[in-house]
């Protein structure tokens, strides 16, 4: 097995909750002062690198950990969003396979547990959860600690920009999907050493 631990991002990735972002973010740019992202111009901020993402919305980093724990809030007080189709299927037969699972999310563990029911929640070995967007390197380290694992035997699954260079300031390989937050073509661009264009193609992760 090329990857025996497979660390996953959470939203946009396994969950498929940027419909939910678009429309909290308006309240959450109103609230902390920042531009909304007008929803016509959407698939083309997904071509942005994060932190070119921020600088257009007038975003500072600093702001980053409070409109985060807001947002977290929000979606703890709605209803679960729902994983993409598939998912429950893939984490189930790379875990039968052999392979161990972590999530690594910059939502929190208990919005994760929300929509992981508890069958899926016994295949995650690991789980850390309030990562910041653009400091995942240090808990994708922190994680290959607590499972005694070499960056090599690792790789992120992910869906941004800020998700491969978090994998790659720690040696981790970085599994790019298709579906998520971050536009495919602006992924495909980094070199990802994995790219998945669909949810089933994530099985080949335990051959």
């Amino acid at each position: 097995m090329r990857y025996p631990l497979v660390i996953f991002d959470f939203d946009g990735t396994l969950a498929d909750s940027f419909p939910f972002f678009v429309k909290a973010q308006h309240a959450l740019a109103q609230r902390h002062g920042f531009t909304a992202i007008d929803e016509e111009r959407v698939e083309d901020l997904r071509r942005l690198g994060t932190r070119e993402l921020l600088q257009e919305l007038k975003f500072p980093t600093w702001k980053v950990p409070i409109v985060a724990a807001d947002f977290i809030r929000m979606m703890r007080g709605a209803p679960p969003v729902p994983l993409f189709p598939g998912v429950a299927d893939v984490l189930r037969q790379l875990r039968e396979r052999g392979a161990r699972l972590a999530i690594l999310t910059s939502n929190s563990v208990e919005n994760v547990r929300r929509v992981l029911d508890a069958e899926l929640m016994e295949a995650i070995e690991l789980i850390d959860g309030g990562a910041h967007v653009l400091g995942k390197h240090r808990r994708i380290a922190r994680m290959l600690k607590q499972a005694k694992a070499d960056a090599s035997q690792a790789i992120y699954v992910g869906d941004q920009v800020s998700d491969g260079e978090a994998a790659r300031r720690v040696g981790v390989a970085f599994g790019a999907v298709g579906w998520g937050y971050s536009h495919a073509d602006t992924l495909r661009a980094m070199g990802a050493e994995e790219f998945f264009e669909t949810v089933p193609e994530l099985g080949r992760l335990a051959l």
